[in-house]
């Protein structure tokens, strides 16, 4: 039988806000950040705010996957909510292990509690807009095969993120990119604007010179994937700029002012590590 109370699962990495994830039904399982001092969970003992303190003290975390007690626990707070299936939403497996460390448990669980696991092949705005639209979905009574079947995987395949670092330091630092092209950059100013390629992995996909540009770039890009395309969502994220992703949202929502919903998130501490503070971001999803 087609389970018929469905919670949605997923990582720190999802840039949830405890409160919009509570609402929606999405748990959220920490990623584990190493950092001088011991080890903290993403999101539960350590912030964005306190991973680019230690970055400007030019400490280096490094990341882990969330630990196998942290996901049976969620898992078993679903099974004893009285859900009877889970959706996974995990970030991208071109950064992270996390999504098969979850098929893995989920394998596990298959005969008591059915889960379907989805590489959300991306991370931050763009895996947290699939599991929103997902809860929205169920909230409006999508079946579990339709949910499964084509919902979650259209979702992943139509959800577009792009966002800008401030510095190429730390994803030089952190062997993303070569010395070469992250001196340059710092030397001109120039902004590099991240997608996430077809397999899940960064890949830089324009540049832009000073702040302003930065702006009108992510909210052309993110018209331009929109197309003739009459139904989406919008997305707008940030590290460590919150007025400059107030000004980036009035920005998009004027370029594209037809959304069914904007969301907005702040860059978990995860992808902090990699990236540095000064993130600004934005996505559409495609609904038609």
């Amino acid at each position: 039988m087609a389970p018929r109370k469905i919670a949605l699962l997923t990582d720190s990495c999802a840039d949830l806000a405890p409160e919009l994830a509570e609402e929606n039904g999405i748990f959220v399982v920490p990623m584990r950040i190493l950092c001088a001092d011991g080890e903290y969970r993403d999101g539960v003992d350590i912030s964005p705010a306190d991973i680019y303190e230690r970055l400007h003290r030019g400490e280096l975390p490094k990341t882990s996957l969330p630990s196998g007690d942290d996901i049976g626990k969620a898992l078993e707070e679903i099974w004893e909510g009285g859900y009877d299936g889970v959706i996974a939403v995990m970030l991208s497996s071109g950064l992270s292990g996390t999504f098969n460390l979850v098929r893995l448990m989920a394998e596990e669980c298959a005969g008591q509690l059915p889960i379907r696991v989805y590489d959300s092949l991306s991370g931050s705005l763009g895996q947290g807009m699939i599991l929103l639209q997902l809860a929205e979905d169920i909230r409006n009574g999508m079946g579990w095969e339709e949910l499964t079947e084509r919902r979650a995987p259209y979702l992943v395949e139509n959800t577009f993120p792009v966002f800008s670092v401030d510095t190429l330091e730390y994803l030089e630092k952190g062997g993303r990119i070569g010395k070469v092209t992250a001196a340059a950059g710092m030397l001109l100013q120039i902004k590099p604007i991240l997608s996430f390629a077809a397999n899940g992995q960064l890949q830089s996909v324009a540049k832009a010179r000073g702040r302003s540009q930065v702006m009108d770039r992510l909210v052309a890009m993110t018209a331009k994937t929109c197309g003739g395309h009459r139904r989406y969502n919008l997305a707008v994220a940030n590290g460590g700029a919150p007025e400059e992703m107030e000004k980036l949202r009035t920005k998009l929502i004027t370029a594209l002012p037809d959304y069914d919903h904007i969301w907005e998130g702040e860059i978990d501490g995860t992808l902090s590590t990699y990236i540095g503070d000064g993130i600004l971001g934005a996505a559409v999803q495609l609904l038609d």
